[in-house]
């Protein structure tokens, strides 16, 4: 009997939060395809593990904000192309997009047009309730489907006119029951905490053009915190290869911060902390899913603060975007000032408060709206890839 045709992907992810995805994708799609799976494309460590070869490696093409991208725009351009004439060369089943759509779409856009009739599905929807909605309607053009991991995304593109798009699960899911088994009491001992209501964890960002944003007004926020309440314990989970500049920003702190690294200790101490003062990213919804309350902030370069006009969403939180309405202050650019954030912090601290207790409730809102009922995200999303392609 003939073996079966082997399915062959092409997966292009264009920055490192593509890669995390794209290799337990990999893993699900292997043992949920009922043939072998053949794979080209562009990724990071955790594709290259799965089985995925990258065409050059990540690095030079992840970048991040306007200015960077204009600044490396003649070698980017480079890239997208090298990626487009690699996709027909393999003429492969489908062409999976990973998150990064300054990349990832310039890529599909070309591919469309070479070979129109091969399915493009893309995994991380663009924020396009956000900014910019009417890119929803011009992505028909070259995705036939999105594979959502925030909840509200497949509503937001029907009523923007966007490609089908279905609700897979965001990445976090699949680590609930990891994180609800970690043992703060065990981090609490190590660290030599004493037995307290009142630990902060502080979250200044990855991108060293946060860290040197935030940490100024994070340092002044908790210097008048202490001075205003009393003593306080201070846990600040650091990004990899962020410590040293985190350490030259806390030297003069009258609390001396908690410096911890790795995935464990980060869940760990979001489970130990009482609250949370963090910038605007991913990481508030990682607290959201851990039971943090919080209060968010961030301040960006000039370009993005003069865009925030355009913002279409009523938030620039993402558990506030899930709920549907703002249960976590937030301030942005000039509001980020000491004063605000220790007014909305404040209550936080207080078990009996109104503000703590209506925090606590939305983030068990939260779980239930991003829960999945079973299976996994990366199960899920595999599902969806293998549905389209044998369908076709």
């Amino acid at each position: 009997m003939p073996s079966a045709r082997p399915l062959r992907l092409f997966m292009v992810a264009g920055e490192h939060s593509g890669d995390r995805l794209g290799g337990p994708l990999i893993h699900a799609l292997r043992s949920k395809a009922r043939r072998p799976l053949e794979l080209e494309g562009i990724g990071g460590e955790a594709m290259a593990e799965a089985g995925c070869p990258s065409l050059f490696p990540l690095s030079d093409i992840a970048v991040m904000g306007p200015l960077a991208i204009l600044y490396r725009l003649p070698h980017l351009a480079r890239r997208v192309y090298q990626a487009v004439d690699a996709v027909v060369e393999m003429k492969p089943d489908a062409l999976v997009i990973l998150d990064s759509p300054e990349f990832t779409h310039a890529v599909a856009k070309r591919v469309r047009r070479k070979l129109p009739r091969l399915p493009v599905i893309d995994y991380v929807s663009p924020s396009v309730w956000a900014w910019r909605p009417g890119r929803a309607h011009r992505m028909r053009a070259y995705v036939d489907h999105i594979l959502a991991i925030l909840p509200f995304e497949p509503e937001a593109h029907e009523r923007l006119g966007g490609p089908d798009c279905t609700y897979v699960g965001h990445p976090l899911v699949e680590r609930m029951d990891w994180i609800a088994a970690l043992k703060p009491e065990k981090m609490r001992q190590r660290l030599g905490l004493p037995k307290t209501d009142r630990v902060l964890a502080v979250l200044p960002g990855s991108r060293v053009t946060e860290i040197e944003r935030m940490m100024p007004v994070y340092g002044a926020t908790v210097s008048r915190l202490v001075e205003q309440a009393g003593p306080l314990e201070v846990v600040m989970p650091a990004a990899a290869g962020s410590e040293a500049l985190l350490e030259k920003h806390i030297s003069g702190w009258p609390v001396k911060p908690h410096v911890l690294t790795g995935e464990e200790d980060k869940f760990t101490a979001f489970r130990l902390a009482n609250a949370a003062l963090a910038t605007s990213g991913t990481v508030t919804l990682e607290l959201a899913v851990t039971g943090v309350t919080m209060v968010v902030a961030y301040k960006s370069d000039i370009i993005v603060s003069l865009l925030r006009g355009m913002l279409q969403a009523h938030s620039f939180v993402l558990p506030n975007l899930v709920l549907g309405h703002n249960a976590f202050p937030e301030f942005f650019q000039e509001k980020a000032v000491p004063e605000n954030l220790i007014e909305a912090l404040l209550p936080l601290f207080d078990p009996g408060s109104d503000v703590r207790k209506k925090q606590v409730a939305a983030l068990g809102e939260i779980k239930k709206k991003m829960a999945l009922g079973s299976g996994t995200p990366s199960g899920k999303a595999a599902d969806v890839i293998l549905r389209l392609v044998n369908s076709g």
